[in-house]
């Protein structure tokens, strides 16, 4: 048996087993190229056989220096690097980070502002589940949800650019507010869109949910328990999927959340198949939210009073939202300057990463790529 190198030391487990007909551990590496890491994820794999004995994650391909950027542009100036990191829910990227400078200057977003940024939050939750659930059927071998996943995602897309001008990098809100007022025809749009839908998710656990193949790649792969969760500090789906009910929207109401019905689903089992169920069970809770947000959408202004140079008082804030892929969290320290003395992310998807070794040990190679598609990083947000 060949001794594991010095950097996958801590990759040994308690109870080896003896080697299959003589044969040695293998140490191969899964990526950076490859197309189911999701972006530029080295995933460093040490196999007996086919079975994963664990593995170590490689990342900082991407990384762009987000936070010292931070430190040298002032606070309205850096607002639109954050659209960069989640590249894909670029929105609520967006909303945690406002939400945090508003909380450090001791400003509150008026009401219509806060429904306008309710609804755009939750239209780029269903963007993001639908890519998720797109690429991560494909990674399994299924190509028609992508079809029908990026068809729906592209009228979320369209409401996006007739709003922003922009599609992906989606840069919707102000510190203190909106950019822009909603366009002529907005809630009719997003009517329209909750309409179109609506039946749309049932097509897809149609395609899914009861697939022989589908259920026989998901169900029991990828395990992770509450507790496991809990000490990894995973949130987000991947949480309520090991059946720990904890949603930020409602622990700890943002943004009017808290004037909003609607549930929040967990699963029982902690694998990938719950995991799926999970997501697809919050893509019709944020139809609801969207629906009562645009049925009681106030009249009024778009911003509140906030001073066109900002220097926030010397203090220290953090602030986090249930991103759709876990809590995003901003700990922004202030000096009472125009800049941020110190700014930190805590993104859901480099804290959820941490959870790979653990969901994949005993598993087959292939189950790894079951997993890390169920995981649902972005890298941008991982290396940012």
């Amino acid at each position: 048996m060949t001794e594991p190198t010095s950097s996958l030391s801590h990759l040994d487990v308690e109870e080896r087993e003896k080697p299959f007909l003589d044969a040695n551990e293998l140490v191969i590496n899964m990526g950076p190229q490859h197309p189911a890491t999701h972006g530029v994820l080295r995933v460093i794999l040490r196999l007996d056989g086919e079975k994963v004995l664990g593995l170590e994650c490689v990342i900082g391909y991407l990384h762009r220096g987000v936070e010292k950027i931070a430190e040298n542009r002032t606070y309205a100036m850096f607002n639109p690097y954050v659209d960069r990191m989640d590249y894909v829910a670029a929105v609520s990227n967006g909303l945690g980070y406002c939400e945090a400078v508003e909380k450090l200057l001791g400003v509150e977003a008026p009401p219509r502002a806060q429904h306008v940024r309710v609804i755009l939050t939750e239209l780029n939750r269903l963007t993001s589940h639908q890519l998720w659930l797109g690429t991560h059927a494909l990674d399994i071998g299924a190509i028609t949800p992508l079809f029908y996943t990026f068809r729906d995602r592209e009228e979320i897309l369209k409401i996006f650019e007739k709003y922003c001008g922009a599609r992906l990098t989606t840069h919707a809100f102000r510190i203190g507010g909106l950019q822009y007022e909603t366009y002529d025809g907005f809630e009719k749009d997003v009517k329209n869109f909750l309409t179109f839908v609506a039946p749309k998710i049932d097509e897809y656990e149609e395609l899914l949910t009861t697939n022989r193949i589908w259920v026989e790649r998901t169900k029991g792969v990828g395990i992770l328990s509450g507790q496991d969760c809990i000490a990894l500090g995973v949130t987000g789906p991947v949480l309520r999927a090991s059946g720990v009910k904890w949603d930020l929207r409602k622990a700890q109401p943002y943004a009017n959340y808290k004037n909003f019905d609607f549930e929040i689903p967990v699963g029982q089992n902690g694998d990938t198949y719950d995991r799926y169920l999970v997501r697809m069970a919050e893509m019709r809770q944020s139809l609801r939210i969207i629906q009562q947000a645009v049925d009681a959408l106030p009249e009024g202004p778009i911003m509140a009073k906030v001073p066109k140079v900002m220097k926030p008082p010397v203090g220290e804030v953090y602030h986090s939202i249930e991103a759709p892929k876990g809590e995003l969290g901003y700990f922004i320290v202030s000096d009472g300057s125009t800049q941020p003395y110190r700014l930190r992310v805590r993104p859901p998807s480099f804290v959820n990463l941490q959870a790979l070794d653990k969901m994949c040990r005993g598993q087959l190679v292939a189950d790894v790529i079951a997993v890390i598609g169920t995981l649902d990083i972005v890298l941008g947000e991982v290396d940012r």
